[in-house]
């Protein structure tokens, strides 16, 4: 299991809250597994006072259960987690398009054509993990495009969970033209600016990524924080 410990302190609760909560997300922490307050403050070189804050926001989030008198404990990430993830992604990311497309400058559809090109060439080299990175960067230009920072603060409440599931998507090869040629047909409608074609270009993308993602949730692929196992 990789272990972390905090490079800097911004707000120490917050950081400390994304990295238990990568962990529940990546399966790293089983699902009823106890979380200590004091092996994880130890292992951070925090105080108590900041990962019992962490705890109380994950338990917020559902991803931690307390049990009086005996703790906290992950309550995992399940397949239905992953169908609600590109659930709430649908109805995000298709208003993320249209707006993207009434807002967009020339620069940053330059921009966004050059990422393009990044993920084809990763595409060609099979580099999943250059191909994961360039495709949450290709997703976070059109987030930006929007000029709403709403927009952008639903994409942080749940990116994690959005980077486990691409994670799922392009573990396997055979994935990654596909992968890559949904992107071009989603950049293609926002270049022409076409609202409708945009919207269903990102909605089949999405249909095929859940898709894929649950085929290998099913086949019991384990997706790490350090690596893919394919």
């Amino acid at each position: 299991m990789r272990r972390q410990t905090i490079p800097g302190e911004v707000t120490l609760a917050d950081e400390i809250t994304e990295i238990i909560r990568g962990r529940i997300i990546a399966g790293e922490y089983s699902m009823g597994e106890r979380l200590v307050e004091n092996q994880i403050a130890k292992e951070l070189k925090v105080s108590r006072t900041p990962v019992r804050d962490a705890m109380k926001k994950l338990l917020s989030e559902e991803l931690v259960e307390y049990v009086p008198n005996k703790g906290c404990f992950a309550k995992g990430f399940d397949s239905q987690d992953m169908k609600d993830v590109y659930a709430v992604r649908a109805a995000v990311e298709q208003l993320a398009v249209v707006w993207a497309i009434r807002n967009r400058t020339d620069k940053e559809m330059e921009k966004l054509r050059r990422q393009l090109e990044i993920m084809s060439l990763y595409t060609a080299q099979k580099s999943q993990e250059k191909l994961l990175q360039a495709n949450e960067d290709f997703h976070n230009m059109i987030f930006h495009m929007t000029r709403s920072r709403f927009i952008v603060r639903a994409l942080r409440t749940y990116q994690d969970y959005v980077h486990l599931a691409r994670k799922a998507t392009l573990s396997k090869e055979e994935n990654l033209p596909e992968v890559y040629r949904e992107h071009e047909e989603i950049f293609k409608a926002i270049e022409a600016g076409d609202e409708e074609l945009a919207k269903a270009k990102i909605g089949e993308h999405l249909n095929g990524s859940a898709k894929r993602a649950a085929e290998r949730w099913k086949a019991g692929i384990k997706i790490s924080n350090s690596k893919l196992i394919p």
